[in-house]
């Protein structure tokens, strides 16, 4: 499972023109599941995006949670962070997992940050052809894998 996690005032998902999901600050979080992710992936990865401390605290040091300063967090899929670009310039898709797979990963993953934050995780629509927009804040983008997990 990999997750791209930005820092942001504001970011919001739109399907057909509506929008799906929308936050103020907090965190965006994109989410690339392949099939050999399980349930100690999301729970490793969604203990290290609620606890990461990436917003300022009084003295403008980044020491403080998304949980600590009460933000939010919009979780949308996006199959392309499992890309492998090891060969040739057209990226291979082939470890990203199928929707029977990959859905129901997500929903867990949402259900999952929702119960470790107490707060509702808004998503975009698994699947979808979305429109994602956000102003970032700083700008400050962390990437994790749960497969190398530095």
């Amino acid at each position: 499972m990999r997750a791209v996690i930005q820092r942001v005032k504001e970011a919001s998902v739109k399907v057909n023109g509506t929008i799906t999901g929308q936050i103020g600050n907090g965190l965006l979080v994109l989410v690339g599941i392949e099939d050999a992710d399980t349930q100690e992936d999301i729970e490793w990865l969604i203990k290290k995006i609620a606890g990461l401390r990436i917003f300022d605290d009084k003295n403008g040091v980044m020491n403080r949670s998304v949980m600590d300063m009460d933000g939010q967090i919009l979780a949308v899929s996006q199959f392309t962070l499992m890309a492998s670009t090891r060969k040739g310039n057209r990226p291979s898709y082939i470890r990203a997992s199928k929707g029977d797979f990959a859905e129901p990963m997500y929903e867990k993953f949402c259900l999952a940050l929702e119960k470790e934050t107490g707060k509702k995780t808004e998503k975009g629509i698994f699947g979808a052809d979305m429109k994602v927009s956000l102003l970032n804040d700083g700008p400050v983008t962390i990437i994790m894998d749960t497969k190398n997990k530095e």
